[in-house]
C-alpha cells in the first residue's frame, strides 16, 4: 500500500541547540511585554515595543481590555522574563517602570508577608525613558 511521511531529526536539532548553549530554557522564553493602561497613550506603548525590537529584544504590546493584573498574569504564562509598565505617571515623568518578572519570582519563594511584598517590590526599577533598553537588556542577558 502506497504511504507517505517525513523527517527533520528532532533529537539532532535539541543537540545542536544545546551546544549551542540554547536549551530548552531558552526555548520557553517569551517576549517582554508592554501593559497597556489607556487607548489614548498607544502611542507610548508602540513606540517603547519599536524600540526594544530595533534593539534586537523580543517585545509584543498586550491587546486587550483586560487590567494590570490579569496583563502581568498574562505576561507570566507567556514566560516574559520583564513587563514594561507606562503609566499615565511616568508617561508625565518621561520614566519606565520595568519588572524584572525572573527576579519577582524567584523572590516570592521568600516573601511570606503579602504587605512585605509590595514594600520592597522585588525585581521592580523606574528609570527615565531613555534608559528602557539598557535596562531590559541587563535583566534578560
Amino acid at each position: 500500500t502506497p504511504a507517505t511521511g517525513f523527517s527533520f531529526g528532532v533529537s539532532r536539532l535539541a543537540s545542536a541547540l544545546r551546544a549551542a548553549g540554547r536549551g530548552a530554557e531558552d526555548a520557553t522564553r517569551g517576549p517582554v511585554v508592554a501593559i497597556v493602561f489607556s487607548e489614548d497613550d498607544m502611542q507610548h506603548y508602540l513606540d517603547a515595543v519599536s524600540e526594544l525590537r530595533a534593539a534586537g529584544i523580543a517585545a509584543e504590546l498586550y491587546l486587550g481590555r483586560a487590567g494590570m493584573k490579569a496583563q502581568m498574569k498574562y505576561a507570566d504564562r507567556r514566560g516574559a522574563p520583564a513587563a514594561v509598565i507606562l503609566g499615565g505617571d511616568e508617561i508625565a515623568a518621561g520614566q519606565v517602570t520595568i519588572k524584572d518578572l525572573d527576579a519577582g519570582r524567584a523572590r516570592a519563594a521568600a516573601i511570606t508577608d503579602n504587605d512585605a511584598w509590595k514594600a520592597e517590590r522585588p525585581g521592580q526599577h523606574t528609570v527615565t525613558r531613555d534608559q528602557l533598553v539598557a535596562v531590559v537588556r541587563s535583566i534578560i542577558e
